[in-house]
C-alpha cells in the first residue's frame, strides 16, 4: 500500500511540473519578446553645424522637429555649431568626437560639417546624413543623386536659378551685369556660380563673381564688386550669409539692391527671392535620418530637394530704392526688415 501511495505521489509531482515547463506566464521583467524591445529603442544624433546663421539654423529647426516626432524622449540630440574663424577645424572636431563616441549617427548641416562627418564616420561605418548640401555628388559624399552608395545620403538646396532671374529681371528690367560674392573654397558655391552662368545667358545678362577667402576679405571686395554691377545675387554661401550686413551695407553704399536666397536673407535687407524653405528642408532631412534609425539602407536613399520655392520681397527695400513690385509678383509673399 505505501509503494502504491508513493508511485501516485511521484505522477501527480511530475504532471505539476510539467504543466509549469509547459506554460510559461509572462511578467513585467519578460525581455523575451523582440518587438517589444525593437520599440524601446533609444538614439544618440550627434549634430555638426558648420556655423550659426538663420539659414541653417532653420534647418536645425526642422531636423529637430522631424527626430522628435518620430522618436519623442527616445532620441538624445547633441548639437555642436562651428565658430566664426575656425568653423572647418571645428566641425573636423565634433564629427571625430561623435565617431569616437559611438554616436548612433552624425547630421551634418552644410557642405563643410558634412565633409568632416563623412571623413570621421566612415572608419566607423556610422550612418551620415546630410542637410543643405548644394552637390553632394561633385564632394563625395554621394555616388549619385538616385542611388548614394555609401552610408550617407541627405537633402539639397540647390537653388532654381532660372526663377531667381526672372525675379531679377521683373524688378529691374535693364540690369545688364548681376555681381556674385562667394567662397572659393565652399563648393556649395562653385556649382552655384556655374548654374547661376549659364542660367544667365538666354536672358543675356553677365555673372561678375569676385571670390573671397575668408570673412576679412568681404569688406573690400564687396566695395570692389558693387561699383561695377547692376546688383548683387546671393547663394546660400556661408561666409557671405554670415556677413550679409557687410555686404549690404557696401551695396547700399553704391545704390544697389541685394537679392537673397532665402527668406531670412529678405528680412534682413535683401530686396527679393524666390525663396527655399529651409525649416521644411530640415524636416525633410530629419524624416531621412528617422528611416535610417529604423533600419533603411542610406545607400539607397536618394537625395531630396524641396521643389517649392517661394517668391519673397521686402517692402521696405523696395520703398528704399523707389521701386514698385511687378504685376507678375504681386502675389509675392511681402516682409519687412528685422530691426
Amino acid at each position: 500500500m505505501k509503494k502504491i501511495i508513493s508511485i501516485l505521489l511521484v505522477l501527480a509531482l511530475s504532471v505539476v511540473l510539467f504543466a509549469s515547463c509547459g506554460s510559461k506566464t509572462p511578467d513585467a521583467t519578460d525581455t523575451s519578446d523582440t518587438s517589444a524591445a525593437n520599440t524601446a529603442d533609444t538614439f544618440k544624433v550627434g549634430v555638426v553645424q558648420y556655423i550659426s546663421h538663420p539659414s541653417l539654423d532653420n534647418c536645425y529647426a526642422g531636423v529637430e522637429q522631424a527626430l522628435k516626432a518620430r522618436f519623442g524622449d527616445r532620441v538624445e540630440i547633441t548639437r555642436q555649431i562651428g565658430s566664426d574663424s575656425a568653423a572647418d577645424s571645428d566641425c573636423s572636431t565634433y564629427a571625430s568626437q561623435f565617431a569616437a563616441q559611438g554616436y548612433d549617427m552624425i547630421i551634418a548641416i552644410a557642405t563643410p560639417a558634412a565633409s568632416s562627418a563623412f571623413a570621421a564616420a566612415e572608419a566607423k561605418d556610422i550612418p551620415v546624413v546630410f542637410c543643405a548640401v548644394s552637390d553632394p555628388v561633385s564632394v563625395g559624399l554621394v555616388q549619385s543623386l538616385e542611388k548614394p552608395g555609401y552610408n550617407c545620403s541627405g537633402t539639397s538646396d540647390v537653388l532654381d536659378m532660372d526663377a531667381q532671374l526672372k525675379l531679377i529681371t521683373s524688378m529691374q528690367p535693364d540690369v545688364k551685369k548681376i555681381g556674385v560674392l562667394y567662397t572659393s573654397s565652399e563648393a556649395n558655391s562653385i556649382a552655384q556660380l556655374a548654374l547661376l552662368e549659364e542660367a544667365a545667358k538666354p536672358y543675356g545678362i553677365e555673372i561678375v563673381p569676385q571670390s573671397i577667402q575668408n570673412d576679412a576679405d568681404i569688406p573690400s571686395a564687396a566695395a570692389a564688386l558693387t561699383a561695377k554691377v547692376d546688383c548683387l545675387n546671393n547663394f546660400t554661401d556661408n561666409k557671405v550669409v554670415n556677413n550679409l550686413s557687410v555686404v549690404l551695407d557696401a551695396a547700399n553704399a553704391a545704390g544697389i539692391p541685394v537679392y537673397g536666397s532665402e527668406v531670412e536673407q529678405v528680412k534682413n535687407g535683401c530686396l527679393a527671392s524666390v525663396s527655399i524653405d529651409y525649416v521644411a528642408l530640415g524636416k525633410v532631412t530629419g524624416d531621412m535620418a528617422a528611416d535610417a534609425l529604423e533600419g533603411a539602407s542610406l545607400a539607397d536613399m536618394p537625395v531630396k530637394t524641396i521643389s517649392d520655392a517661394t517668391p519673397v520681397v521686402n517692402t521696405d527695400v523696395l520703398a528704399s530704392f523707389n521701386m514698385e513690385m511687378p504685376e507678375s509678383y504681386a502675389n509675392a509673399e511681402t516682409v519687412t526688415t528685422n530691426k
